[in-house]
Formats: structure tokens, sequence, C-alpha cells
């Protein structure tokens, strides 16, 4: 089968060698998760990480009595990555020109693979194995407005989720709002119509602030059951990767989907969708990241939701 791969050195596929680094620069800027979170070096068999679960406890002692001997207790989580991917098929008309094929690079892998990502770790399920941790699960906050109480409104909300992350043990120091979230906030206005968190119309719509700490916005934080987002100590969260995007090229078949078939009665086959790239003057770009991530304590996090505070 030689020949059929086509990598960044082949004739009559061009690419600047900037471009892997600026889908992985761009991934970093599309996933919110990646803004907040810390970043950690990984090799490809994971990591393990240690944790102080417990500090040491001084008391109280009389003069010549025996001091207390207190110790720290230990645990650990395991962060280990998988391979995030995906495959986009281009024209070869893309071949004679060098920067769209680089614009329409830049333009689609990054945001595909951070919104995935993101996805996935605002998620109660459907991680790619046990050690990727997911917050889908935390308590959940309500901020929307209450109707008959300004007190319970969406800036009480705030607060019970800044209170609601210390007594878990935590510091809430980020925000992540999907665009309904974004439009939740932006609806806040005083008793002239004025809006509360963003300076003027003519500044923009985001709003980079709450209660002190920075916000993200992320397509990736699901809009079912009325989540507009997540907040918690994003200095306990980790994300690693092994090596960042890899980047490689083909013109060899690809397979999107199944197509099912009534072969005899009521029985039917699922067959592949096989698209033979060659034959239609095609070619697929495919990036790929082994990316992982993991929390301290998910507790140290909350859901938040745009239902109306009781």
């Amino acid at each position: 089968m030689a020949g059929i791969d086509v990598n960044r050195s082949t004739t009559g596929v061009p690419l600047p060698k900037e471009v892997s680094a600026e889908i992985w620069t761009n991934m970093q800027e599309a996933s919110a998760v990646q803004q907040r979170a810390r970043r950690i070096n990984m090799p490809g068999s994971g990591i393990t990480i240690p944790i102080v679960t417990g500090d040491p406890e001084a008391d109280w002692v009389a003069e010549t009595d025996e001091k207390p001997v207190s110790t720290p207790t230990f645990g650990s989580k395991d962060i280990t990555p998988y391979v995030l991917a995906v495959i986009v098929p281009f024209s070869n008309q893309f071949r004679r020109d060098k920067a769209a094929l680089y614009r329409e690079c830049i333009t689609r892998l990054p945001g595909a693979l951070a919104k995935k990502f993101d996805a996935t770790v605002f998620a109660s399920s459907g991680a790619p194995g046990s050690n990727f941790a997911q917050l889908g699960g935390s308590t959940t906050v309500a901020i929307g407005p209450n109707a008959t109480d300004v007190k319970k409104g969406t800036y009480a909300g705030l607060v019970a989720a800044y209170q609601a992350v210390a007594d878990a043990d935590g510091a809430l120091d980020g925000w992540v709002f999907n665009s309904s979230g974004k439009g939740l906030l932006l609806n806040q206005v005083d008793t002239t119509g004025r809006p509360l968190l963003v300076d003027s119309i003519a500044n923009g719509s985001n709003v980079p602030l709450l209660l002190g700490e920075p916000v993200s916005y992320s397509k990736g934080v699901p809009s079912a059951s009325s989540q507009v987002g997540f907040a918690g100590d994003w200095s306990s969260a980790v994300w690693g990767s092994v090596e960042g995007v890899s980047i490689s090229f083909s013109e060899a078949s690809i397979t999107n989907g199944t197509t099912t078939l009534t072969t005899s009665g009521t029985d039917t086959v699922d067959v592949p969708n096989v698209i033979n790239l060659w034959q239609r003057n095609m070619f697929a770009v495919r990036a790929e990241i082994e990316i992982g991530f993991q929390v301290r304590d998910s507790s140290r996090f909350v859901k938040l939701t745009s239902t109306a505070r009781s």
C-alpha cells in the first residue's frame, strides 16, 4: 500500500510547519476547560498525582504537658491520556492554494477538538475511560431570577455558588457559561433597564468577571435541563497532553457512518459508508490529540442552571 499515506513532506500537499502549533494553540483558546484548569506534562502511560487529603492538627496544651502528635493524610488521583480525533475530507482544489488549506485546517479542527473535550468534561456520562473526570454530576445551583423577590435573583444565585464551593473546602476562581448563560447574564438590568454586568453596549457583550473571578464561554457546556454553566475551584483541576495535536494526511478510503439495508424480509444489516478519496479527487486531514482531565474533588464544582431561585 506504498504511496497511499500523504504526509507533510509529500510533494503536492504543502502545509506550513506552523499549522500544527497553531492548531494546538487555537484548541487551547477555544476550550474553556483548558483556559481555566492547570496544564501538566503527561507521559503516554499517564501519571499519578499525589494529594494531601488532611493536614496535621495543632492543639493547645498546658505547661509541661506532652505536645500532640498529628500527621498528614495522603491520597492520589490517576490521570490517563485518551485519544480524541477528527477527520475532515477536502476536495483537491485546496491543493492548489496553500493559504486556503491552512485557513481551513485552522478554522475547523481546533474548534471540533475543543468542543468535544469541553462537552465530555461537563457531561455526567460518556467519559473515554475511568481516569477522565467529569463535572456533570456536580451539585446544582439555580441562578435564574425570581420574578417576585429581587433578593433571590441571579446575584444571589452566584453568591450561593461561591458559597457551595467554599463549603467543599474550595475557592471559586472561575466561571464557564454557554450561550444561554451569557444571555442570562446580559439580561440583568437595573430599574431603568440599563445592563448591570457590562459597562456599555458599545463595549461588547462579554462579561469578563463575576464576583472578581474570570468568566469563559464554551459551546461544550450542555444546554439540556436548563444548564447554563459551571463554576468551581479550577486550581484543583488539571489537564495534560502527551505531545499536542498531531496532523496527518491521506488519500485512502475513509468510513463515514453506516447505512442500514434490508436483506430479506425484516432482516437488516449495517453497511459502512466508504468514501474512496482518491477516486473522488479528494483527500482527508486527520487531527488527534492524547489528552486527559482530572480534578482533586468534584464537590469543589457546581452546575449552574437558569431555574428561578426560590
